[in-house]
Parts: C-alpha cells; sequence; structure tokens
C-alpha cells in the first residue's frame, strides 16, 4: 500500500499523516525488542538476516498473487531464494488458489490512495473486491501471524473509503489475508461490516488520531 510520493493532503493542499503512520506511533514495542533478542541469540551475523530471509517467503507470495489477480507475466523466485523458501511460497500461493476459488473472489480496484476530510488523515487501501456477490475491503499482509491492530487499520481504511465513496457500500466487511513469512502458511480472517469490533477498531483509530496531533504539539512545546 504504497504512500502518494507527496504525501497525503486535504482539498485545500494541508497535509495529513498517513493511516499506517498514525498507527504504528502507538504500537507496542515489546514484540520488536523480542525479537531482536531473538535474532541475538540464533547466532545472525546481523539484526535482520533472518528478518529479510522470512519476509522474502511472505512478499514473494504476494507477488505471485499480484500477478495471478492482474494477469501478467509470473515473477520467478528471487536468487537469493532456497529450494525450500520457493516450496513454502508456492504453497501459500496454492492455498490462496483454493480460497479465491471458494470465496468467489473478484477484485474490481486495487491501491486507491484517499483522503479523508473529516477526520484528517490518508490511507491506501489493498484492495477492494468482490466476495460471494458481496463488496468488501481485502488487505494483504505478509507476517509472523494476524494482529489487532490489522483490524485497526482496515476499519479506518473501510471509513476512509466509504466516505470518498458513499454510493458503494461495503455490506461485505473486511477480509485480511495474510501469507506467512515463514512456512508457506496461508491465513485469512473475516470481520462483518456490522461485526461490533469494527466499531470499537474505529473508534480506536479515532482516538489515536487526536492524540497523534496531543503527541506532535508535546513535542513542539518540549522544543
Amino acid at each position: 500500500m504504497p504512500t502518494p510520493r507527496a504525501g497525503y493532503k486535504l482539498k485545500d493542499g494541508t497535509k495529513v499523516p498517513g493511516c499506517t503512520t498514525i498507527i504504528g506511533r502507538w504500537k507496542d514495542s515489546g514484540g520488536l525488542l523480542q525479537w531482536a533478542f531473538k535474532q541475538g541469540q540464533s547466532g545472525a551475523a546481523t539484526l535482520y538476516e533472518k528478518r529479510d530471509e522470512a519476509a522474502d517467503v511472505g512478499t514473494f507470495c504476494h507477488a505471485l498473487v499480484e500477478a495471478h489477480i492482474n494477469g501478467t507475466e509470473m515473477p520467478k523466485p528471487p536468487a537469493t531464494f532456497t529450494d525450500d523458501m520457493a516450496k513454502m511460497a508456492n504453497q501459500a500461493y496454492e492455498s490462496f488458489l483454493l480460497w479465491e476459488r471458494q470465496s468467489h473472489l473478484t477484485v474490481v480496484e486495487q491501491e486507491m490512495s484517499l483522503v479523508s476530510e473529516t477526520v484528517c488523515f490518508g490511507g491506501t487501501p489493498d484492495a477492494i473486491a468482490m466476495i460471494d456477490d458481496k463488496l468488501c475491503l481485502l488487505d494483504w499482509k505478509s507476517s509472523k501471524g494476524i494482529y489487532y491492530d490489522y483490524l485497526i487499520q482496515c476499519a479506518a481504511y473501510l471509513n476512509l473509503y466509504q466516505e470518498n465513496h458513499p454510493n458503494r457500500i461495503l455490506t461485505g466487511g473486511v477480509h485480511i489475508v495474510r501469507f506467512g513469512k515463514a512456512g508457506g502458511d496461508f491465513t485469512h480472517r473475516h470481520f462483518a461490516a456490522d461485526h461490533p469490533a469494527i466499531a470499537t477498531a474505529w473508534g480506536q483509530f479515532c482516538r489515536f488520531r487526536d492524540a497523534y496531533d496531543d503527541d506532535k504539539k508535546l513535542k513542539e512545546y518540549w522544543g
């Protein structure tokens, strides 16, 4: 979900923060510190050696899925890939294809950069799709697991899309599709549009948005 090169701006030209920037400001760093500690124990040559190797599996699987959806030439595995890494990526890809058939998935829009004039933030949802004849928000992830802050992000994207497209209601809610960093696993989580978790996650994001501005002011006051 690339951020526009010029950043997100309101109609009057005022710059506003992106959704992931806002959520990232309040993300718990405990998991990151624990991960760094484990890399030291594993004997990795650098802090990011094993992370980059693992991330390649999920990233490559995502690339396969994008090529499939767009009808473009399928990418070849990176030169750094081992046979096992290529196998894991393909296993996750095959799992996606199975889910695609079962859910009757059709992607209708991809990576649209949007700005909320009411809450003052921007975001680039991965995709809008039809699943089981319902319009929904689709979010791709390449990670070790599915984390609750993903739902906060998706709730923000859902409301962002509805503000910009009030006549295209996302009755199908949100679908989080994850390609595992390692192990070739594939995970899918769905939250209906009226699921109480969506409203709770949106409320949390709005509080994060307000706190983001307050935090910026405090830094200015502090000097």
